[in-house]
C-alpha cells in the first residue's frame, strides 16, 4: 500500500513493562499498516497484545510500569509519540476514538449521557453548550436512542443501549480512527449483532476507519476488510479477509481455525493448540509460538522470524510454511 493512502502506519514498535518479575515484553517489533475507510480485525488469545498495541496508539500506555521502548506510529503521517501531552488531548476523540471493552466503567454515572458527550463535543469543536448538547441529541439519533432519553443517566440504559452511547461519545467528533476493544465482550448474543451492524452501518455513513479488536473470527468474517493474527506481542500473519479465511498459513493461526466447531460434521472433541501462551516476562528464544508448533525446525529455536509474503498482500511470520506453500 502506498504511503499516501496510509492513514496509521506502525513501525517496530515494542512496549514493555516493568515489574517485580521482570520485563513485561508485550508487544515486541510489531508493524501495521491501516488505510482510510479500512476497517482491520485485530485478533490473538488474551495477554496476546492487543489492547496494549490500542493503548499505544492512543498514547495511554500507564507510566509506570508500561513505557514505549521503540518504534514509530505515523498517523496521517506525523509520528504520535513525538507528540506533546497537549497536542494528544487534541488528537484523542478528535481524531482518534476508542471503545473500550466495558461501557459501564466508560460512563461517569453521575452525569447525563447528554452532557457526557457534550463535554467531548466541546472539548475539540469550537461550539457553545447549546450547540453541544443539540449535537449530543444528533448522535443519540445516529445510535437509535431517542431524544427523550437524553437526560437520563446510564444506570437508566441496559448494556446494549449503554454500549450504543459510548459509541455515540466515540463519533461525535467524526474521528479518522476508531479503535473498538472487544466491544460486544459483555453483551448477549442477540445485542451482539445488533452492536455490531450499527458500527458497520456507522462506519459506512461516516466513511470512519476502524480497528475491531476480538478474540472472535465470527466478528471479523461480519465486519472487518483486513485480518493481523497477534501472538505474544507478535503480528505473526496479515492479509485481506478473504485470503486468510481460506488460506491460513502460520501455524497458529491454522491452530485457530481447526478449533472452531464444525456445524455439518459430528465432534467428539474440539481440536486444540497445544501448550499454553508463553510468559511474557520469560518468551523463548527465536520464534515465540515455536514450542508449541508441530512444523517448528531447529531454526525456530534460534532465529526470530521475518515476514515473509506468500502472495501479494499476504504476510507471514513463518518460512517454513511460506516455503511450503500449501493449504492445511
Amino acid at each position: 500500500m502506498a504511503n499516501d493512502r496510509l492513514l496509521l502506519d506502525i513501525r517496530n514498535l515494542s512496549i514493555h513493562y516493568e515489574v517485580e518479575d521482570g520485563t513485561v515484553r508485550a508487544v515486541e517489533g510489531l508493524n501495521l499498516r491501516l488505510g482510510y475507510g479500512e476497517t482491520l480485525g485485530f485478533v490473538g488469545e488474551t495477554g496476546a497484545g492487543k489492547t496494549t498495541t490500542a493503548l499505544g496508539i492512543m498514547r495511554l500506555v500507564p507510566s509506570p510500569p508500561g513505557r514505549v521502548v521503540k518504534g514509530e506510529i505515523l498517523f496521517e503521517g506525523e509520528d504520535l509519540l513525538k507528540k506533546s501531552e497537549a497536542e494528544m488531548r487534541s488528537v484523542r476523540g478528535g481524531k482518534i476514538a476508542m471503545i473500550f471493552q466495558d461501557p459501564m466503567t466508560s460512563l461517569n454515572p453521575v452525569i447525563t449521557v447528554d452532557r457526557q458527550i457534550a463535554e467531548m463535543v466541546a472539548l475539540h469543536q469550537d461550539v457553545n453548550e447549546k450547540e453541544a448538547l443539540e449535537r449530543a441529541v444528533e448522535m443519540l439519533a445516529l445510535v437509535g436512542i431517542r431524544p427523550e432519553r437524553a437526560k437520563d443517566y446510564p444506570h437508566q440504559f441496559s448494556g446494549g443501549m449503554k454500549q450504543r452511547v459510548v459509541i455515540a461519545i466515540a463519533l461525535a467528533c467524526d474521528p479518522a480512527l476508531l479503535i473498538a476493544d472487544e466491544p460486544t465482550t459483555a453483551l448477549d448474543v442477540t445485542i451482539q449483532a445488533q452492536v455490531l451492524e450499527l458500527m458497520k452501518e456507522l462506519k459506512r455513513k461516516l466513511n470512519t476507519s476502524m480497528i475491531m479488536i476480538t478474540h472472535d473470527l465470527g466478528i471479523v468474517a461480519e465486519t472487518c476488510d483486513k485480518v493481523a493474527i497477534m501472538y505474544a506481542g507478535r503480528v505473526v500473519e496479515y492479509a485481506e479477509k478473504r485470503r486468510l479465511f481460506l488460506n491460513p498459513v502460520h501455524p497458529y493461526t491454522q491452530g485457530l481455525f481447526n478449533s472452531l466447531p464444525e456445524l455439518d460434521e459430528e465432534q467428539e472433541e474440539l481440536k486444540t493448540i497445544p501448550g499454553l501462551m508463553p510468559d511474557p516476562t520469560d518468551l523463548p528464544p527465536g520464534c515465540p509460538f515455536h514450542p508449541r508448533c508441530g512444523y517448528a525446525g531447529p531454526q525456530c529455536a534460534t532465529e526470530s522470524p521475518a515476514m515473509v509474503e506468500v502472495e501479494p498482500g499476504h504476510l507471514v511470520a513463518c518460512p517454513v510454511r511460506a516455503r511450503k506453500g500449501d493449504k492445511p
